[in-house]
């Protein structure tokens, strides 16, 4: 390939990954992965910061099936290409009261932060929403105020600590001065959704109506948890599907070993991570296992004709004002050019993008593979994460020796497994043992992947190593903490897990 070519297909593979799953639900978006994404979800979907300034959407061609399995296609690319994308949430309280930190603190820790440190606003409106930096990194906000960085592409875990420090660094940098603090732990401990402030963007106001029509939980999911997570790219079609694998049957372990929300509205939940617990019903339309990645036949195809029948969120429309509500709706009938709220329309390549996002497995696929498993935690965890999947997937050896651990697990062990270790953790009963076996038994792989990888790395997974050794994880820390006090006082959490 030419160094033109070359050159632009990094600058292509950025701005995939700036638009990845930026902070709640901006069109466009794409949750910040490997070297091709740029940034959900979460985790909760998000759109592109430039998305206000793009242009109309019926400008652009109505997407096919076939291109929409070809741009999930497009993110196969060879080993030496493959980058690690880290994002974590954290939450903003204020250190006199530990009460939610509100909107007009974060404009304004956004604005302070932008200004000290070099970043670029994101606006919706009138109002700053995040912040983003050209090498592919962005802060932005979910629905009740979860500060988060979406990292940029990088190669190895050092990179990628050093990012999360010096993220830190700047956050504190103003948070001191405003008398604030944040939080690492996967659930708010003490605060309720009422209690909690929602960040002005369109979309949130959308979906907090929308969730409690389609589950219990959904409005904890939005603003009240905080997760970890790390995006990696494949190779090949049948790279993909092992790596999907992979990580689909051991996201319980890595929920285990990261579990650290064990209290909401100030008492033990009885789970020990009640993050996890919580996204088992917030939509079963668009969030669970997805058993269907087993089968012989699984490929790009298959996920695409999933991801067409999960229901709709909205469609970014700027000349209709922004979001318009397709809640429910179905993009197959978007497709035949049937929606309701847009009739005679047809999706386009970007209304695909944001849909991709607007679903909530355990691992999503977009043109990377999104790991979504884990609670947040203190810094040594952000950088333990990511080295678990690098170690499990990013080593030809190790990635081998993975999927042959794996490989007989059942689709009800799967199931079980993704029940049980919310609750339990590393003390889940599994087959002759627990999951702390087989938390033991995947980090001896992980480690033997990083170590293949010769960057130096596996001392990144001390931290979990030596919660397998211990048996206890952040969660079981907290409750005999919260039981050797015995005032029911939660005020210790926000010191303890002060960033």
């Amino acid at each position: 390939m030419s160094s033109s070519s070359n050159g632009a297909h990094q600058q292509q593979q950025h701005r995939r990954f700036h638009r990845r799953f930026l902070g709640g639900f901006q069109p466009g978006s794409r949750r910040r992965a490997s070297s091709s994404s740029s940034s959900s979800s979460r985790s909760r979907g998000r759109p592109s910061p430039s998305r206000a300034a793009a242009s109309a959407p019926e400008a652009a061609p109505p997407i096919t099936r076939e291109e929409m399995i070809a741009y999930i296609a497009s993110g196969c690319k060879p080993k030496a290409e493959w980058r690690i994308g880290t994002e974590h949430e954290k939450f903003g309280f204020n250190l006199k009261d530990t009460t939610p930190i509100d909107y007009a603190q974060i404009k304004h820790l956004l604005d302070e932060i932008g200004e000290r440190f070099e970043w670029e606003p994101i606006m919706e409106k009138e109002n700053i929403i995040g912040l983003k930096r050209s090498d592919g990194q962005s802060i932005t906000l979910e629905p009740g105020g979860q500060f988060e960085l979406s990292g940029a592409p990088l190669r190895t875990i050092h990179e990628t600590c050093a990012e999360v420090n010096s993220h830190l660094y700047q956050v504190r940098n103003v948070a001191e001065s405003m008398d604030v603090g944040f939080l690492g732990v996967g659930m708010n401990p003490r605060y309720s959704v009422d209690q909690t402030p929602v960040m002005p963007k369109g979309r949130y106001k959308l979906m907090k109506a929308y969730m409690p029509t389609v589950g219990t939980m959904g409005l904890d999911m939005m603003f009240r948890t905080a997760t970890v997570q790390v995006n990696l790219d494949y190779e090949s079609e049948p790279d993909c599907v092992s790596k999907f694998r992979i990580s689909l049957a051991l996201q319980p372990i890595a929920t285990a070993l990261f579990a650290n929300s064990p209290f909401r509205d100030g008492k033990p939940t009885g789970f020990k991570s009640t993050r996890s617990h919580v996204w088992t019903d917030t939509d079963n339309a668009r969030c669970g296992e997805l058993p269907f990645v087993f089968d012989d036949n699984f490929g790009f195809e298959r996920y695409v004709d999933y991801m067409i029948d999960v229901p709709m969120y909205f469609v970014y429309r700027p000349e209709k004002g922004g979001y318009v509500d397709a809640l429910g709706m179905s993009f197959r009938d978007f497709m035949e050019g049937k929606l309701p709220c847009l009739p005679g329309e047809r999706p386009t390549k970007q209304d695909w993008e944001d849909h991709l996002s607007v679903a909530f497995p355990e691992v999503r696929l977009k043109k990377f593979l999104e790991m979504r498993g884990a609670d947040t935690g203190n810094w040594q965890s952000l950088c333990a994460l990511p080295a678990l999947w690098v170690g499990l997937l990013y080593d030809e050896e190790a990635q081998k020796q993975a999927l042959d651990y794996i490989s007989d697990w059942t689709e009800e062990e799967r199931h079980y497994l993704r029940e049980e270790c919310p609750r339990l953790a590393l003390d889940t009963p599994f087959r002759d043992g627990t999951v702390r076996d087989v938390a033991r038994d995947v980090l001896t792989i992980a480690s033997r992947g990083l170590k293949n990888r010769r960057y130096k790395e596996v001392h990144f997974l001390d931290r979990l190593k030596n919660i397998v050794e211990s048996g206890e994880t952040g969660a079981d820390r907290l409750l005999r903490e919260y039981e050797e006090r015995g005032d029911g006082n939660l005020d210790f959490i926000y010191q303890k897990y002060l960033f």
